[in-house]
């Protein structure tokens, strides 16, 4: 079994060599354009906004990785977690590793008294739907991720 823990500036060179599997497994394998410098910097910056727990296993090799950061629900009065990325090398899957790492940002929910945690899933994703459903979580249905990027985003700022 991994251990879980907060990540470390040390550990950002893993951390992106997570990120691309992850884009791999995600049939992205171009699209990431973050960097062990930029990972520094909002990681373990002045003011980070972003945050990273990892799981390591007995070698000290990173083996899976959960990134997020703080929402906040109007309706609620109280942050939230988003669930960024959950990430989990195929030869740890099945292990618990998944599981440990959520819940872990469960305990830090229920610790500082956030109300809820969310995350999005690729629609053909079922290995991972079916895990999500096996913890618990639920479908928000009637609602859509929606986003503004690239030449819209700059469209939308003029």
């Amino acid at each position: 079994m991994s251990t879980i823990r907060e990540a470390r500036l040390t550990d950002c060179p893993q951390i992106l060599e997570l990120i691309h599997e992850l884009a791999v497994y995600e049939k992205e394998p171009d699209a990431v354009k973050n960097t062990v410098d930029e990972l520094e910097k909002h990681l373990f910056g002045a003011d980070p906004k972003v945050f990273t727990h990892v799981a390591e296993d007995e070698s000290g090799q990173l083996v899976g990785i959960a990134m997020w950061f703080l929402t906040y629900s109007t309706w609620e009065g109280r942050h939230g977690i988003h669930l960024e990325d959950l990430y989990v090398r195929d030869s740890e899957r099945g292990e618990g590793t998944g599981t440990a790492l959520l819940k872990t940002l469960a305990q830090i929910c229920i610790d500082r008294g956030y109300r809820r945690m969310e995350w999005a899933v690729l629609d053909w994703n079922a290995p991972a739907i079916g895990f999500y459903d096996s913890i618990g979580s639920s479908t928000m249905d009637g609602w859509s991720t929606r986003r503004l990027d690239g030449d819209a985003l700059q469209e939308m700022a003029r």
